[in-house]
């Protein structure tokens, strides 16, 4: 050390500027300069729009397109996105080049309600997943025709798929299911089948009725009106008790691959965090229910794997909840729009194999 004091102040100085550029410094990942440049697109065609029945196309006066941000060297998905920026006045379309084993497809509370397997709503006036069995049925039908086959064309070329679920990892889960630690055998996927259908099927999903009579005050009655009577209520008296602690399981609409994992929300979100990141994962494309609620909050919600992870939301292989409304379209179309803030945007469509041979962005 110098012995100098004015020296002193120096030397820490460019001891620690040589701490940094030591062997820590090379482990960062390498950053380049991203050039914002924006390029008027002229009559684009409406986003979101192969799918109508289930989301209202989304079109908006002004779009651009800017240049490649994700562009992994050997990639192979191109993913094209987008966002909405307030400052830009408009929304800016962004290409990008992903290598399919560094990405994992998340599909967030494809839960298994109404669809056969035995998790029914409860009646009279219970309430599950979209609340009422119609609005169940249609959601089991756009896991059907929308999102099951994304699933099933991706999954050769993705690191993994995963699912989430609400509650903790039960034993009838576990056998079901491969986790962050362990994969079932088939015997254990046969007797976990086995298990599931005894444990749902001897349930009595048995409700309380709607309340027939309750006091309200003569001054301010819409007060205790809502009050006594809300919109929305899931807990023992119409959903009996117990109900929210049996073992919810994918919904049969997706056909579940020995390989893919299902994470549980009581597990949080550090342990999915560290999973993906063993697998080598670095981009995320999340699809899965409901576009306002679960999609955005729970442990696989967009709200943690975006602090980690490149997220890319696949806007149509999903729904938001669309209470007093037939369809959710216009639902779908709000949540993912707000969403676009702060998120990427892309399309089931716009999820694509790469040629090959392709060049990469200058």
């Amino acid at each position: 050390m110098p012995r100098h004091p004015s020296l002193l102040p120096l030397f820490l100085l460019l001891a620690g500027a040589a701490s940094v550029a030591g062997p820590d410094a090379a482990a960062e990942p390498p950053t380049r300069v991203y050039r914002n440049e924006l390029v008027r697109l002229e009559r684009p065609a409406p986003l979101l729009a192969d799918h109508p029945e289930f989301f209202e196309p989304i079109v908006e006066v002004t779009r651009y397109e800017a240049p490649v941000l994700v562009d992994d060297e050997g990639a192979d998905l191109d993913v094209r996105a987008w966002r909405f920026s307030y400052n830009a006045r408009g929304i800016i379309e962004i290409p990008n080049r992903l290598r399919g084993r560094d990405t994992a497809l998340i599909v967030v509370h494809p839960w298994g309600i109404d669809d056969g397997q035995g998790w029914v709503t409860p009646e009279p006036a219970g309430v599950a997943d979209f609340c009422t069995k119609e609005k169940n049925a249609l959601a089991g039908r756009h896991t059907r025709e929308v999102l099951a086959p994304f699933v099933a064309a991706l999954r050769p070329r993705v690191g993994c798929v995963v699912y989430s679920l609400p509650g903790v990892r039960d034993p009838v889960r576990r056998a079901l299911y491969r986790s962050f630690d362990h994969v079932p055998s088939a015997e254990e996927r046969r007797e976990g089948r086995e298990r599931l259908a005894a444990v749902l099927g001897a349930f009595d999903y048995s409700g309380g009725p709607l309340p027939a009579e309750f006091e309200v005050a003569r001054d301010r009655p819409v007060r205790d009106y809502l009050r006594h009577f809300p919109g929305l209520d899931s807990g023992d008296a119409f959903d009996p008790p117990g109900f929210w602690k049996l073992p919810i399981p994918v919904t049969a609409d997706l056909e579940v691959d020995p390989a893919d994992v299902v994470a549980y929300d009581d597990e949080g979100y550090p342990r999915l965090r560290d999973f993906l990141a063993a697998q080598g994962i670095r981009h995320v494309l999340l699809a899965g229910y409901a576009a306002d609620m679960c999609y955005c909050r729970t442990t696989a919600g967009y709200e943690n794997l975006s602090r980690d992870f490149d997220v890319f939301l696949v806007g149509d292989a999903s729904l938001a909840t669309f209470p007093a409304n037939a369809s959710p379209r216009h639902a779908t179309n709000a949540a993912i729009s707000k969403a676009a803030l702060d998120q990427l945007v892309t399309q089931i469509s716009w999820v694509r194999p790469r040629p090959r041979g392709a060049a990469a962005a200058p």
